[in-house]
């Protein structure tokens, strides 16, 4: 199929999904009576419910199984904290204008629409100038401001909507900000991630959890980006839930005792080799992968597992979900290893959640700011003697070298690592001077032999300090549960094959309702006998709808199909009535006072659709 069709194909199936979606209420755009804000949206009841359901089952899966340390801490967080994690000076996208109009447009996403449309649309496009679109697509991401403004200009890209000239591209930061309290004088800005949430709150977490690593602290909650020009529907919007983990382990020790849980899995992986060398994800063996070190760690290796398994239950196709390395330009500097677990929809494969090895970056840098030190303690069962790096400033002459920098450079000189403090040492003892770049002032300075000393000393040691590493893994769910949608979406012939009905097949996990509960006619006793099962439904926990209306049957099944309701209770006995399944159609025969239990233990998981057909006798309508 050419590409063309493809994408037309593509974008028929999303408005299918979408019309759907928004039709049966699952979500709707924001203050729709006045026209509704891009990028903020309003779940419905079956929305809800199925965001619900994800959520808890991501509480099973992870906090639960894992023993994890649950917080919930608040959305308005003060600019120090975000000063210190480096979100007031780096969490920027690049912006373009339109010249006339003052409309804002991201910068990347104007070029990698320009290159997709010329692939996908242009029958005529020389091959080397489709392998260059190609290649900046690749790398889109690793563009520096200059060189995506050059290309804007070279391809002649203009405003979408107006078709006027663009500005030069240039960074505006994502993050909400406010004032705290009525002074003004407090900033703060509303939170982009729930990480720091936890990470400043780590002293108290580790005397929670005894002084013992690792272990995992996790937390879900609202998260806000003041994104550009959002668009993709669910997938981009300005206000979303995140479900965050941060797992605090030794540096020393990233092994784990239930990596051989996870290590026989087999799924999509993309290492960073693979894109270089312009090959497909292919299947590889989790145990193999961080044996040959792939995966950095068996930590981060037991997270890309878990994950695998908590998405593919969901109800995620695992043909179409792949775990994407980072390539090293996409890395921070800081970090030892990163992943995306990536999603293909109708725009693409989409990154769902990030697992990343963030080393001890993130407490270092809440240590530093706010001087409470964020470490662990690992206690020797003996004394050792160990050789120490002594690194004494002398601060009077400082002081009179640098004046109202003293401060600074004191603080840039004890932070010296040894390797960098004995070639120090070695160049005073030799030249009786040496240059020396200290961050915080941005330049180099000249250091002599009377300003500080450096030295090593024998000391016994008890206990063992240290800034853990954390592992995090973060997931976007509003994105999982968009993809879901689609991956859960079908369409099959009416029974009259006069039309194609929609249906959902959530796994009766993320089902918003469970069942449905119809009497086959308007009849008091039958309304009796479905009231009567409503109350079991109700005792089991069992989130089902009655429907009385005098409609047909088949349309009945068609409007909770259209939602996704795995079974379908029809009453047209008193003694026993028909289960049906969504997807299948089966139908079987249960008595009355047994239905609940039956529904129970499907939608609990204990037995599977298949189990009970072999215990009930089937029923044919």
């Amino acid at each position: 199929m050419d590409p063309a069709q493809e994408a037309h194909n593509r974008e028929a199936f999303r408005q299918a999904v979408v019309n759907t979606l928004e039709r049966r209420l699952f979500y709707i755009p924001s203050f729709k009576i006045y026209r509704g804000v891009a990028g903020l949206y309003d779940y419905g009841p079956p929305g809800c419910a199925v965001k619900s359901n994800v959520l808890a089952f991501w509480r099973q899966h992870f906090v639960l199984e894992e023993n994890m340390l649950e917080v919930d801490c608040p959305c308005v967080t003060p600019e120090v904290v975000l000063k210190a994690s480096g979100h007031v000076d780096k969490f920027t996208d690049l912006m373009v204008k339109d010249e006339k109009t003052g409309t804002c447009y991201r910068a990347d996403h104007l070029l990698k629409d320009f290159c997709k449309d010329k692939l996908e649309k242009d029958p005529n496009l020389p091959a080397e100038k489709a392998a260059e679109f190609r290649h900046v697509l690749a790398v889109l991401d690793d563009l520096s401001s200059e060189e995506l403004g050059a290309k804007i200009k070279e391809y002649g890209i203009t405003a979408p909507d107006t078709k006027n000239p663009l500005s030069a591209p240039y960074p505006f930061n994502l993050m909400f900000q406010t004032s705290i309290g009525p002074s003004g004088v407090s900033p703060g800005y509303m939170r982009p991630e729930t990480a720091q949430g936890i990470f400043v709150n780590f002293k108290d977490l580790y005397y929670y959890n005894g002084n013992k690593l690792p272990f995992g602290a996790a937390q879900i909650g609202q998260a806000f980006r003041n994104e550009i020009s959002p668009r993709q529907g669910l997938l981009r919007v300005r206000e979303f839930t995140l479900a965050e983990i941060e797992h605090f382990v030794d540096p020393e020790d990233k092994s784990h005792p239930k990596f051989p849980d996870v290590a026989k899995l087999e799924f999509l992986m993309f290492p960073r080799e693979d894109q270089v060398a312009g090959r497909s994800a292919r299947r590889i063996h989790l145990g193999e992968a961080v044996a040959q070190g792939i995966v950095n760690n068996e930590t981060l290796g037991y997270f890309i597992g878990r994950v695998y398994l908590f998405l593919t239950h969901l109800g995620i196709d695992k043909d179409r979900l792949r775990f994407r390395q980072h390539l090293a330009n996409e890395m921070a500097h800081y970090a030892a290893d990163c992943w995306d677990a990536e999603i293909e929809c109708s725009y693409g494969w989409i990154e769902c959640v990030g697992i990343a090895d963030r080393s001890a970056y993130d407490l270092r840098a809440h240590t530093d700011k706010s001087g409470v030190p964020l470490v662990a303690h690992e206690k020797f069962p003996e004394p050792r003697e160990v050789e120490k790096l002594i690194i004494v400033p002398v601060k009077k002459e400082l002081g009179l070298a640098f004046k109202g920098n003293q401060k600074m450079v004191v603080e840039a000189l004890e932070a010296m690592g040894e390797k960098e403090a004995m070639e120090m040492k070695a160049t005073l003892e030799s030249k009786g001077e040496a240059a020396f770049h200290v961050c915080t002032l941005d330049r180099v300075v000249t250091i002599n032999k009377n300003m500080v000393s450096i030295s090593k000393e024998m000391k016994k040691e008890h206990q063992r300090v240290f800034t853990p590493s954390v592992i995090e893994p973060s997931f976007g769910i509003g994105r999982i549960i968009y993809c879901l949608y689609e991956h859960s979406f079908n369409t099959r012939p009416s029974r009259d094959g006069d039309e194609q009905m929609n249906f959902f097949s959530f796994p009766p996990l993320v089902a918003p309702i469970k069942c449905t509960v119809f009497p086959l006619v308007q009849n008091q006793q039958y309304e009796e006998v479905a009231r009567q099962i409503a109350r079991s439904l109700t005792a089991y926990g069992i989130s089902y709808k009655i429907d009385i209306t005098g409609t047909s049957i088949g349309k009945r099944y068609a409007r909770t199909d259209e939602l996704g309701v795995p079974f379908a209770i029809t009453v047209d006995s008193t003694s026993s009535v028909t289960i049906r399944e969504r997807d299948s159609k089966q139908q079987i025969r249960v008595n009355v006072d047994e239905v609940a239990s039956v529904i129970k233990e499907v939608t609990d998981g204990q037995s599977t659709w298949g189990d009970v057909l072999w215990r009930y006798p089937t029923h044919s309508s």
